[in-house]
């Protein structure tokens, strides 16, 4: 993988100033697809959803990427995305074939980031991002989409 493609601190910081504006918007609905479209543009990112809880479900509220997703429902603690739900945890899986809990969407995924919502202490819903790159995912997409998070946790309220 290429060094370049790779979020690196001062990439992290652009975006965030851009989701903090986006986040200013009153429609949740909107703010929740222009974030997505966003996260999209980073180059390892090749596929980006945002999940809300909706009673023991995760429900797909937003999407950009090739192609849309089989898996729109997710039951808490099914995968990796119902698994950092129920735990509440950022989930970074370098190698998706090499984890059991991975529900495939594309046969080209072979990493993903899982960052929970939190709202006023309860997890509200959740950020999942495809690579097709392994190892695609460092400590700084961690601190940057748990820091996106923060800023649209409002948006994501059910």
């Amino acid at each position: 993988m290429k060094t370049s493609l790779r979020m690196d601190r001062e990439k992290a910081k652009e975006l965030l100033s851009e989701v903090e504006l986006t986040a200013t918007a009153q429609n949740s609905a909107e703010v929740r697809q222009r974030v997505v479209r966003l996260l999209n543009q980073v180059p390892t990112y090749n596929w980006v959803g945002i999940y809300l809880v909706k009673g023991n479900d995760l429900r797909l509220a937003a999407w950009a990427g090739p192609a849309p997703t089989v898996h729109t429902t997710i039951p808490i603690g099914k995968g990796v995305c119902g698994w950092a739900a129920k735990s509440g945890r950022t989930e970074i899986v370098s190698d998706v074939s090499k984890d059991s809990r991975y529900l495939e969407c594309f046969s080209n995924t072979k990493s993903e980031i899982v960052i929970p919502i939190r709202f006023e202490g309860k997890v509200v819903g959740e950020i999942d991002i495809d690579s097709d790159e392994l190892n695609a995912h460092s400590s700084v997409d961690r601190e940057f989409l748990e820091a996106v998070a923060a800023k649209i946790a409002r948006h994501c309220v059910a």
